[in-house]
């Protein structure tokens, strides 16, 4: 079995989103005597991380409320790397996308190495469909899975229908195909989003 670890690493100078140094991780490491202790300082947002709907919507649930059976569990990689600017309706229909699936969105943002301001993002129409199939929830290998759209429809699509939003996926290495998820959250209360550790198994667990 092969386990593809699709999570970005968190360390001082990290890739964050529009380059914000509010956004920058702060990890101190001090040592006393033959004890060292580290103390990290971070955004829920930082690298690879789950959306909770309170990020978008007024009152919106917080990341405990996001059931762990969701994030355990067979997911779908697609491979959109021939995309530009942003992944469309048109761009997915063809997959035959069902009810109730998980689906990973690879793009060329993950043979990014910085920050790229013109990320691949998945467009309004796109997130419609995809609510309206009633899939369960969507990643994608950017730190933002819309930009420059005003008022944030593309959150608030998939939010308001209870779809799961995952970002900074890592998934340079990863082909197409099913894969089983582990994609676990940080165990926060009353957060908008928490870091997660995110592996895939090339093998379905039953």
């Amino acid at each position: 079995m092969k386990i593809y670890d699709i999570t970005a690493p968190i360390y001082n100078g990290m890739p964050v989103y529009k380059n914000k140094p509010e956004k920058q991780p702060n990890v101190e490491t001090n040592t006393n005597g033959h004890v060292t202790e580290s103390r990290i300082c971070m955004d829920v947002h930082t690298g690879t991380h789950v959306d909770a709907p309170l990020h978008m919507i007024n009152d919106g649930e917080t990341i405990e409320t996001i059931d762990i059976e969701n994030l355990v569990r067979p997911c779908r990689v697609l491979d959109l790397t021939r995309v530009d600017g942003k992944i469309t309706k048109n761009d997915i229909i063809s997959y035959d996308i069902q009810k109730g699936d998980f689906i990973l969105f690879k793009t060329k943002n993950s043979f990014d190495r910085e920050f790229n301001f013109d990320f691949i993002y998945l467009a309004e129409d796109a997130a419609q469909y995809l609510a309206s199939v009633g899939i369960t929830g969507v990643g994608i290998d950017s730190l933002g899975i819309e930009r420059a759209q005003e008022g944030h429809p593309t959150h608030k699509a998939l939010m308001s229908n209870d779809v799961i939003i995952i970002e900074g996926l890592q998934l340079e290495e990863v082909p197409e195909g099913t894969y089983f998820m582990i994609a676990a959250p940080l165990k926060i209360q009353g957060t908008d989003a928490s870091p997660a550790r995110i592996l895939l198994l090339d093998q379905i667990i039953a």
